[in-house]
């Protein structure tokens, strides 16, 4: 098994060789604030399993008070990894799905098990699945209808 990742750049590349069970979508008010989202989706990895391909000096690292550690590409922004004092422990580092970008054909597809901080759930979320759905951007005429209604 092997997936390959990178960042909004490609500045930073990376491979994980296999993904732990731990996929999560996570509410809480740092993910949805660092991401720019109603929640990030995370998958965890044991860092044996984690390979940097190119890049690794274009970490930058944020510690926040409850000392989790958040690292996100210099050049672009984009959010790279997550640590816990909990990962720390365990030797493990939570990388955003969203970053994979191929896969071996046998490796299969990490799913997300679980939504974990919910308490901080975006009071707006509620009808996320009961929006049109488009291929691309929505029509012009779609975007200017600001009530929704038809």
């Amino acid at each position: 098994m092997a997936y390959w990742g990178s960042c909004l750049c490609t500045a930073i590349r990376f491979k994980v060789d296999v993904f732990e069970q731990a996929v999560a979508h996570c509410h809480c008010r740092m993910c949805q604030k660092f991401h720019g989202a109603a929640f990030s989706t995370l998958a965890e990895v044991k860092l044996e399993h984690l390979t940097w391909l190119s890049g690794q000096n274009k970490l930058v690292a944020y510690q926040a008070k409850n000392k989790t550690i958040r690292q996100f590409c210099q050049v672009c922004g984009a959010s790279v990894s997550f640590t816990s004092r909990y990962n720390r422990a365990v030797h493990t580092i939570e990388i955003p799905l969203p970053l994979i970008d191929k896969y071996d054909d046998n490796s299969p597809i990490p799913l997300p098990n679980a939504h974990i901080y919910c308490d901080s759930e975006a009071k707006w979320l509620n009808n996320i699945d009961q929006l049109p759905k488009y291929k691309g951007y929505r029509p012009t005429s779609d975007a200017l209808d600001t009530n929704n209604s038809k």
